[in-house]
């Protein structure tokens, strides 16, 4: 009798448990959302972004969604960012293409309570929680190393960049406080090219039919070492002017096998934006409990900036790196 009374006893217990369970207030809504707003997202860079960030939604059972122009288009990026403060998501993931016209609207988001994380490009001057991705001074740094290890002693080099988008000024910066440890070495020239792989190939043309002074080319941006290695293929010249790129765009490996690039310095958008969207939730929650609310909060409850590195890959490591590059779906 004892023992048939201590079953029903137990079976109570779970019973309870059970409707206690039933009961409580999950952790996420069934709605909650995280939009992570870019520029330029044909390319290769932003698919891998887009992979780490659904991933990342996908482990905590949120909805997430990466948006923005298909071209370097900064106005354009800003009217979506606008858009989706009005919609009021949970959390925002920017990458900014020109800090000083997304200031202010990072301030209106976070004023009205929508956390914002600063994403491969920084807004430093908002009040956006942090910033995670390259340090992009740093990255400057070890493609101009790179390309002095390919013209020693002495040279003459062009970079191309977008000029006024603050990871890349970042990275100008680091090239040029690089150089102060070869002094053979002259920085030139800088291209603008737009984030356009046909402007940085009619650029590079022009230079070399020109007969202008180049030893090295640096591209800081996604598209312009394609476009670069294509001009110098079209003029016979592949392989006989180092190319230093950025990133890992399909284009830019193939040309690193051909030899017309030398190496590229690649980062890790999935990792910036997989951890970016678990910071945004962990800021959604209060979930870090430094201070009783992140809004109210005299100091961001997190790291304010969060590194995460880059490989550079030539033709010693081609093979290993592709071989260990997931497959991510397309940008939808």
């Amino acid at each position: 009798m004892r023992r048939h009374t201590a079953t029903l006893a137990s079976g109570f217990v779970l019973v309870g448990a059970a409707l206690i369970a039933a009961c409580a207030k999950p952790y996420h809504d069934e709605n909650e959302r995280y939009v992570f707003v870019a520029t330029n997202i044909n390319l290769p860079y932003w698919q891998e972004a887009q992979a780490g960030f659904l991933d990342a939604a996908k482990a905590l059972g949120v909805k997430g969604e990466l948006i923005g122009p298909a071209t370097y288009d900064p106005n354009s990026e800003v009217g979506m960012f606008r858009q989706v403060v009005e919609q009021r998501p949970a959390g925002i993931c920017l990458s900014a293409a020109r800090p000083e016209i997304f200031q202010a609207e990072i301030d209106k988001a976070v004023a009205q309570g929508i956390p914002v994380i600063c994403v491969d490009a920084d807004v430093p001057d908002s009040k956006r929680v942090l910033y995670i991705g390259t340090d992009n001074f740093k990255a400057g740094r070890e493609s101009l190393r790179r390309m002095a290890a390919l013209v020693p002693g002495k040279g003459s080099i062009a970079v191309i960049t977008i000029p006024g988008q603050r990871n890349l000024d970042d990275r100008v910066a680091g090239v040029a406080d690089a150089l102060k440890n070869f002094p053979g070495i002259k920085l030139t020239m800088i291209l603008d090219d737009q984030g356009d792989a046909r402007r940085a190939f009619d650029q590079v043309s022009e230079l070399i039919q020109k007969g202008e002074k180049v030893d090295g080319i640096i591209c800081l941006e996604a598209t312009g070492g394609s476009g670069a290695a294509e001009a110098l293929h079209r003029l016979n010249m592949e392989g006989k002017l180092p190319i230093v790129a950025f990133d890992n765009d399909p284009e830019t490996l193939d040309w690193i096998e051909r030899g017309a690039i030398t190496a590229t310095i690649t980062q890790k958008p999935y990792v910036m934006s997989y951890y970016g969207l678990k910071f945004l939730d962990d800021l959604h929650h209060n979930a870090v409990h430094q201070f009783k609310d992140w809004r109210t909060a005299p100091a961001a409850p997190m790291p304010t900036f969060v590194d995460t590195g880059t490989v550079v890959v030539d033709t010693n490591n081609l093979k290993v790196y592709r071989e260990a590059l997931p497959a991510h779906p397309k940008l939808r």
